[in-house]
């Protein structure tokens, strides 16, 4: 789509995303989180039906999860759109009385609270992908008395991602926009706050993306939990939402590591995707399915591909060395 077209559809689109943006945050607010659920499975399958291209995605991810197309794939999709409607709804409900809103919908597993609490987890470097609620996960360490620091992309135009980001401190937690980011994040974890990154979405090589496998597939991720953990010698925890029954969620820990772990800027990237993914194997209905994680626009070069298969023998050798180490 050439450049100039896309200025004029985006110009087009104003309006109705204001709109949206409006809409939003006067119906959501106002509503119980059972009435907000309804509202929001209820867009979710309008959205199922209408957006073709994203189900088209959806359908590409599962194939490359899992060598094939499910017999149950429409299910999971369909699920996967309502996953995403609710988080998206929340983050709109809990633009107030967002403590208390917080604490109703969601909790956090004994296993997090009892990492959260540990002095030396002070702070932390918190990894998750766009899976359950992604929204609740820095909220609900903020309630557990970490200062909580997340990046939010532009979404829309300037002024809705203002308006967005505004609502979504609404908590108390900071909120930085991604350009620019890298400095005040190195500032605040240096001071003492936590940081709340999510990691499962491609990074262009020439923003500071790092080659790695993400169901087999070569993709470039961001590095910075790992930058950050190694600078500030502070512990990474890849974590995510589960949805429960009841329709709330619990933040669980998947993996935690120490400091000294994330030296190996690779390998500590290439470990936080690699729980991400067990993750979405065994729960690929809360994924966020109509995107397109493996685009063939990011070049991987013959240079890429020398450079991570040289680190993957390298991370291989250090496993078995370890391996050899511990049978003796």
């Amino acid at each position: 789509m050439r450049p100039r077209y896309k200025r004029k559809l985006r110009l087009l689109r104003l309006p109705f995303e204001w709109l949206g943006i409006g809409l939003g945050l006067a119906v959501f607010t106002i509503l119980t989180r059972r009435g907000l659920f309804r509202l929001c499975d209820f867009v979710s399958r309008v959205m199922y039906l209408f957006d073709s291209r994203g189900r088209g995605y959806a359908m590409d991810n599962l194939r490359i999860m899992y060598g094939r197309l499910p017999a149950n794939a429409e299910k999971i999709v369909r699920r996967s759109y309502r996953n995403m409607a609710r988080t998206v709804g929340y983050a709109f409900w809990t633009c107030i009385r967002a403590r208390k809103r917080c604490a109703s919908a969601g909790e956090m597993a004994p296993s997090g609270r009892e990492f959260l609490s540990r002095p030396e987890n002070r702070p932390a470097v918190t990894v998750s992908g766009h899976i359950g609620c992604w929204e609740i996960l820095s909220q609900l360490a903020y309630l557990e008395g970490h200062d909580m620091m997340s990046v939010a992309k532009d979404i829309g135009s300037k002024g809705m991602t203002k308006l967005l980001m505004k609502a979504r401190r609404s908590i108390g937690q900071e909120i930085v926009h991604a350009d620019g980011a890298f400095r005040v994040l190195m500032a605040g974890i240096k001071s003492g706050k936590s940081l709340g990154l999510l990691v499962d979405q491609p990074v262009d090589p020439r923003d500071g993306g790092i080659w790695v496998r993400f169901f087999g597939h070569p993709v470039p991720v961001s590095a910075a939990p790992a930058f950050f953990a190694a600078k500030a010698k502070a512990p990474i925890v890849v974590a995510w939402s589960r949805p429960l029954k009841d329709g709330r969620w619990r933040c669980e820990p998947v993996a935690t590591f120490r400091p000294e772990e994330a030296r190996d800027i690779w390998g500590m990237t290439q470990r936080c995707i690699a729980e991400l993914e067990k993750v979405v194997r065994r729960h690929p209905s809360c994924w966020v399915l109509n995107y397109r994680y493996f685009r063939k626009e990011h070049k991987f070069s013959e240079k890429d591909a020398a450079q991570l298969a040289a680190r993957e023998a390298g991370a291989s050798g250090a496993a078995n060395t370890f391996s050899r180490v511990v049978a003796t």
